[in-house]
């Protein structure tokens, strides 16, 4: 009996005193990960599909990225005679440094997504710029295949009066340019997707639940009510009205510029629809309201600055000053985006307080 108590305790003892250690030391895990408290978690290894995503992404930025540097030294490679982009100006030298270190900032947010020092980030670091980026991108990942179709079914559907219009760029610009935005769009939504998922997965998962309190659902309401007049309007230049365009975007209309019309308008309606169900609450699964918030908001709040901000050159460089209608729409567009991006604001913050 003696004997044996004098093997067994030690051994206890011994392996107390490693398992003690090895979770001090944060050595290994049920994870198998580093879990010690002087590290940082560097996320999951990626797999080949975020791997070859990432290539995508990359590559694409280079076509807009070499046409922009190529404009600001000079060229005028797909720029016709004629155009606007022609005539010197700090607006349009100023514009093009600004799109160009945009477009970089794509190949910042892709590595972000894809290394590990991305993990460590502030989440406003990330969320802000993907939130521009999915605003710019959605509308044209909506549209511009839809205007590849148009074109496709035959010449009737082009604007019936392509002399009264001042030429801007070559059409292979055009081409070159929103192919290369389409494929971002889609590979950086193929990386923003799962990486928001495992770093805040908790804030989609389950139910709204109860309703936000009564400022939000009044915010919720205004942006209800400015995204559907917007939209309104919208609706009716896709139609094929002309009213308050605007001389030279009269001229210009078409079938396909009719597109775009109609995918600012459904941002706006999603931007408005998935302000008032975050305000609601309810038993919905809550992945589907945040991604129209999301999505509506960032497009509407984006394609209601950028255009409002270009506009401000447009008589510097030749063009026709855009419409006291087309600016009040652009202003409306972008006070829907804000008032949404709030309440989807507020609705994540309860979340993280919850």
């Amino acid at each position: 009996m003696t004997s044996t108590r004098a093997v067994h305790v030690p051994s206890r003892t011994t392996e107390t005193t490693e398992t003690t250690e090895t979770s001090r030391t944060g050595r290994t895990s049920r994870t198998g990960r580093n879990t010690g408290s002087g590290t940082r978690p560097s996320g999951p290894p990626l797999g080949a599909g975020r791997m070859a995503l990432r290539v995508v992404a990359l590559a694409a930025t280079v076509p807009y990225l070499v046409l922009k540097s190529a404009w600001l030294s000079g060229s005028r490679a797909g720029i016709p005679e004629g155009s606007p982009l022609r005539e010197p100006g700090m607006f349009l030298t100023l514009a093009n440094a600004v799109t160009l270190a945009m477009d970089a900032c794509v190949i910042l947010l892709v590595l972000a997504l894809t290394r590990p020092w991305g993990t460590r980030l502030p989440p406003w670091l990330l969320t802000v710029p993907a939130f521009a980026a999915t605003g710019l991108l959605t509308p044209i990942l909506t549209a511009f295949p839809a205007q590849l179709l148009i074109q496709a079914a035959g010449p009737g559907t082009r604007a019936p009066a392509e002399g009264a219009v001042r030429p801007f760029l070559d059409s292979w610009v055009f081409t070159v340019v929103y192919t290369g935005f389409t494929v971002q769009g889609l590979a950086l939504a193929g990386l923003f997707v799962p990486y928001a998922r495992e770093r805040w997965g908790r804030r989609w998962q389950g139910v709204p639940g109860r309703g936000l309190p009564p400022p939000t659902g009044v915010v919720a309401g205004a942006a209800a009510v400015c995204g559907v007049l917007v939209a309104g309007v919208h609706v009716y230049w896709a139609l094929g009205g002309t009213g308050g365009m605007g001389a030279e975007r009269a001229a210009a209309r078409s079938a396909t510029t009719g597109v775009v019309s109609g995918v600012h308008a459904m941002c706006a309606l999603a931007a408005a629809a998935g302000a008032v169900l975050l305000a609601r609450g309810g038993s919905r699964r809550v992945w589907r309201p945040l991604a129209l918030t999301w999505t509506g908001s960032a497009a509407a709040l984006c394609w209601g600055l950028w255009p409002l901000i270009a506009s401000l050159g447009t008589q510097l460089d030749g063009g026709e000053q855009p419409s006291g209608t087309v600016q009040l729409v652009y202003a409306g567009q972008m006070i829907t985006g804000v008032l949404a991006a709030a309440v989807l604001a507020r609705f994540l913050t309860s979340r993280r307080e919850a």
